[in-house]
């Protein structure tokens, strides 16, 4: 029998488009863990460790502001955001989807 691994996002986040578009993506999401998971593949991607000093949090604490169903303060997740070198956009959605 083959056994496969178990996959990993974060190997495959190694360039900045390739991550915006991986964020985006997951804030397109009503489940608010997929995008704290999406974060946390990033960190993953670009150094837990590095990432969690520049937000100026312990690595354990920033473990589990990613974690699911945490409910991290705007601010934590602009430090977060800041140290991982991306930002939030916003556009207006259609009408449609608006009411939708």
């Amino acid at each position: 029998m083959t056994k496969l691994r178990d996959f990993d996002p974060a190997n495959y986040l190694t360039d900045d488009e390739t991550i915006a578009h991986y964020l985006a993506d997951a804030a397109q999401e009503a489940d608010p863990d997929a995008f704290l998971q999406a974060l946390g593949d990033v960190a993953r991607a670009r150094g837990i460790g590095s990432i969690a000093k520049e937000a100026g949090l312990a690595r354990t604490n920033l473990y589990r502001v990613l974690a699911p169903g945490a409910n991290p303060s705007y601010h934590t997740l602009r430090r977060v955001m800041d140290a991982l070198g991306v930002s939030f956009t916003t556009v207006t959605k259609s009408k449609d989807a608006a009411h939708a």
